[in-house]
């Protein structure tokens, strides 16, 4: 029982394509930082900010997805990987915008400067 050979070369290109082309706007949206997304905010953050964690985020999620190989497994191992990747992720934005909240408050009214 031998196995046949298959190349990938195809779907390599294609990821690399659409990893690129992912990376590509988001270089681009922090270049121009069109005001329509900077000024707008959303839950605390401007729109801009969104976009780039959904971007960041979904090429996380497609890279475990092509060169982790998670497409090939079962349903349940997916879910397991992927639902704590997403628990992690939104853990740790909470404390990313908590914090940042708090900081903020602090130096915005104390006599502590902004040296950064």
């Amino acid at each position: 029982m031998s196995h046949e050979y298959v190349s990938h070369t195809k779907r390599i290109w294609f990821v690399f394509a659409l990893l690129s082309f992912v990376t590509t706007v988001e270089v681009i949206l922090g270049i121009y930082k069109p005001g329509i997304l900077e000024f707008n905010y959303f839950i605390g953050l401007n729109l801009l900010n969104w976009i780039f964690y959904i971007l960041t985020i979904y090429k996380a999620y497609y890279i475990v997805w092509a060169f982790m190989h998670m497409e090939g497994e079962k349903s349940g191992l997916r879910w397991s990987v992927v639902s704590t990747v997403i628990f992690l992720v939104s853990y740790l934005l909470f404390i990313l915008l908590t914090e940042g909240h708090y900081i903020f408050g602090v130096f915005k009214d104390s006599t502590i400067k902004w040296n950064f």
